[in-house]
């Protein structure tokens, strides 16, 4: 066994270049997350960030013309090398900009990842939807009415749900694009509370074009500009004393 394991990031990303036929959305990449980072990623609309994120659980995969080089290690492990791509959207969630419940039950939701993974005991289906939505701080609000469809939810409690219906699946990462985007400022507390939570046990990888946001709920900052990290460090120092001048400009609100 190697002593120093635990100091391998949990994603390390080298070298990453990312086209979309002949467009370069992403030019040499270069970053890495620790088990319970939680790392923002800001810069303007169209910079990459999206992107970025979707190469982390290959998502990219279902665009057509989308051609990688570089590469992408979970646990030391090539992402695009021989990993199952089921098991690595399993081990990688993802919670999406906008609430996107599957119409079924608030249960259903929850227990759909994994039924679909074989899980077929009545009981531990209960008690993961329970600890599920328990993590995404949603079980008081619904424990009387999981037999409700989805839909009924406020949009705040929907995109809590998807984040219950992520961590069901057990994952070691979650990505987060945007998530606060289409909620109000008492939801968006909500879920900014809720990562706060959750780092504890997943690494967290979150879009976000807020900067209060970037700076009160992660502790790495990553600012993108034109398919280009220009700059990625703790998040402190990223807002005080950023080392290159377009993040300062960005930052302070002089473009973007």
């Amino acid at each position: 066994m190697n002593e120093h394991i635990n100091e391998q990031p949990k994603v390390e990303v080298k070298n990453l270049d990312l086209f979309y036929g002949d467009f370069q959305a992403l030019k040499q990449i270069n970053f890495s997350i620790q088990k319970g980072d939680v790392a923002a990623l800001i810069g303007p609309s169209g910079c990459g960030k999206s992107t970025f994120i979707r190469v982390l659980n290959r998502m990219n995969d279902l665009i057509p013309d989308c051609r990688i080089t570089g590469e992408v290690l979970l646990d030391g492990e090539d992402i695009y090398g021989t990993i199952d791509v089921v098991d690595l959207r399993r081990r990688v969630g993802m919670v999406f900009q906008k609430p996107n419940p599957f119409n079924m039950t608030i249960f259903d939701n929850v227990a759909y990842g994994p039924r679909m993974q074989g899980l077929r005991d009545k009981w531990r289906t209960a008690e993961l939807v329970e600890v599920s939505l328990k993590k995404a701080a949603l079980w008081d609000e619904v424990k009387d009415r999981l037999k409700k469809q989805a839909h009924t939810l406020s949009g705040g409690q929907q995109q809590r749900l998807c984040i219950a219906r992520s961590i069901a699946m057990e994952p070691e990462i979650i990505l987060m694009d945007e998530p606060t985007s289409a909620l109000d400022p008492i939801a968006t507390g909500r879920i900014e509370e809720l990562i706060g939570k959750l780092k504890q046990e997943f690494s967290i990888i979150l879009v976000t074009h807020a900067m209060h946001q970037a700076s009160r709920v992660s502790n790495k900052t990553a600012f993108f500009l034109l398919g280009e990290l220009v700059e990625y460090n703790d998040t402190k120092k990223v807002f005080t004393n950023p080392s290159d001048k377009r993040t300062e400009d960005y930052i302070s609100g002089r473009f973007g």
